[in-house]
């Protein structure tokens, strides 16, 4: 049977808008959002800041580390429940310690139901004081029907590596086990040359590698705030940036364009 050119230009066309109508672009920002206290006013909490820069950038997923839910020293605010509200997302809170009366952790937004979502508490070092920290991974089915699994997360503080190498260790068993994307976002406390990132980097690519300064907000100097996904997937990066506001937070939030295919 003998296909004409002009039917064969239509499959192909077809073919192509099949594809792109199985392909997601999701805006992701991360966000270290200092509990919503300008470093520049240190009595104040200026949540609607925080709404503000991350509503211009339109997101589907966000990452926000440093959220305070109930706490004293921030009125009492369930921080990431008044977020999604403003924005118009839903969200998921995963506690860290007890701090001041309230809870204090990460915490995901989604444009997307969540369809599930769990805490993994990372591991300690014994006889080491640390503050406990966290992953926290929502589900969610994107437009295409596609379900990936998002991550927010803010690794120890420490000049020392070793408790952070542990907490990289451990999401990278976790993206062993994963059968859907997986993209973990968040303040990893690490420069791109340190042995986090490096160990980091055998299991996930980054939206960046020539990546922007996000922190301190005024003058940044040092990268270590990142958008990763594991490795393998048909996730292509569209764009990588390091957005310019530098009053809200102590660190400047990051957003990333991507394409899950």
């Amino acid at each position: 049977m003998k296909i004409s050119v002009f039917t064969l230009l239509f499959l192909t066309l077809l073919n192509a808008n099949a594809f792109a109508q199985k392909a997601d672009t999701l805006t992701i920002v991360c966000y270290n959002i200092h509990h919503g206290n300008p470093p520049a006013k240190p009595d104040v909490i200026d949540l609607d800041a925080i709404a503000n820069v991350i509503a211009l950038q339109k997101p589907d997923l966000v990452a926000l580390q440093e959220v305070d839910v109930n706490i004293n020293r921030s009125g009492k605010v369930d921080q990431a429940a008044y977020l999604a509200k403003k924005l118009n997302m839903y969200h998921y809170f995963a506690k860290a310690i007890d701090h001041d009366g309230g809870d204090y952790g990460v915490a995901v937004l989604s444009k997307f139901p969540i369809a599930a979502a769990t805490t993994l508490k990372f591991s300690r070092i014994e006889g080491r004081k640390a503050e406990d920290r966290v992953l926290a991974t929502v589900t969610v089915k994107l437009n295409s029907g596609k379900t990936i699994k998002f991550s927010s997360t803010h690794l120890d503080h420490v000049r020392n590596e070793k408790l952070r190498l542990i907490q990289v260790a451990e999401i990278i068993k976790q993206a062993e086990k994963e059968t859907l994307p997986f993209i973990v976002a968040g303040d990893f406390n690490a420069k791109p040359s340190s042995a986090t990132i490096k160990l980091l980097d055998q299991t996930f690519s980054r939206t960046c590698y020539d990546c922007g300064f996000t922190i301190p907000v005024v003058k940044p100097k040092e990268t270590i705030d990142f958008i990763t996904y594991q490795k393998n997937q048909k996730i292509e990066v569209l764009k990588h940036e390091v957005i310019q506001e530098h009053q809200a937070s102590d660190h400047l939030p990051i957003a990333a364009k991507v394409v899950v295919k």
